[in-house]
This record gives structure tokens, sequence and C-alpha cells, in this order.
């Protein structure tokens, strides 16, 4: 896909992408800079964010749009849901699979052509849920 678009896969760009993908966090740009630049000393977060943004146009990553202007990003590239506590703000991938009639009966009912989506369900993870038990 880099090659169709004219670009390369710098080395940046390739440890931005190995550091994303050997993690099943969702880390914000900030995060993943910090993790990237123990093997990359002199990257800048300019550069971690541009690739980001590449990364996510090409359909290599997700880029996960919370609430405000926080990003947090996926590198499974392919639809799949997510979990958001409430409390702590962790995001972790939701164990369920696609519902792609979901879309269909989407599509059926509106005058929208459908071309995807994503869900996020919210609520209290266990290790909130723990130390919430403690406290009563």
């Amino acid at each position: 896909m880099l090659k169709e678009r004219g670009l390369r896969m710098t080395r940046q760009r390739r440890v931005i992408l190995e550091e994303l993908r050997a993690t099943n966090q969702h880390p914000s740009a900030d995060d993943l800079y910090g993790r990237v630049r123990e093997k990359l000393p002199r990257i800048s977060l300019g550069t971690v964010y541009r690739n980001l943004e590449i990364l996510t146009e090409l359909g290599e990553i997700q880029t996960i749009a919370l609430a405000g202007n926080l990003k947090r990003f996926d590198g499974v590239a392919r639809n799949h849901y997510h979990m958001r506590c409430l409390n702590c703000g962790n995001l972790v991938d939701a164990p369920l699979e696609v519902i792609d009639s979901l879309e269909r009966a989407l599509q059926e009912k509106t005058e929208f052509r459908v071309l995807g989506h994503h869900l996020e369900f919210t609520g209290i993870c266990p290790a909130c849920q723990a130390r919430l038990d403690e406290k009563e």
C-alpha cells in the first residue's frame, strides 16, 4: 500500500508500527512516542504523529477518537469492537465478532449507504470494580 502511494516503509514508520502491534493496549501518540524513543532516541513527537496519520490513512492501523481531542491508536486494522472503562479510561478489544447484519438492517431502513461502523461499550473494568469494592 505504501509503494502505491509513493511512500517508503521508513525505519521510523516500521518501528512505530511494530511497537503499536506489539501491545494489546491502545496507546495515545504520547505513550507510543515514549516506547518508540527507546529504540529511536532522536525521533520527534511530530514524526510519530505524522506517521500515525499516514498509517491510519493507509488502513494499516486504526485511530480511535475519544472524548475531546484525545486519540488512541490500535495496531489491529480490521474492524472490531472496544470496551472502555469510565473510571480509569482503559480501552480494550471486545471479544465479539463484528455484526455485519447491523449495517444491512440500517441500510434497508434509511437512505444511507453504510460504509462501516465502530462500536464502543462503556462500563467499569474488573480492576476498578475491585478497587471500588474495597472502599465499600
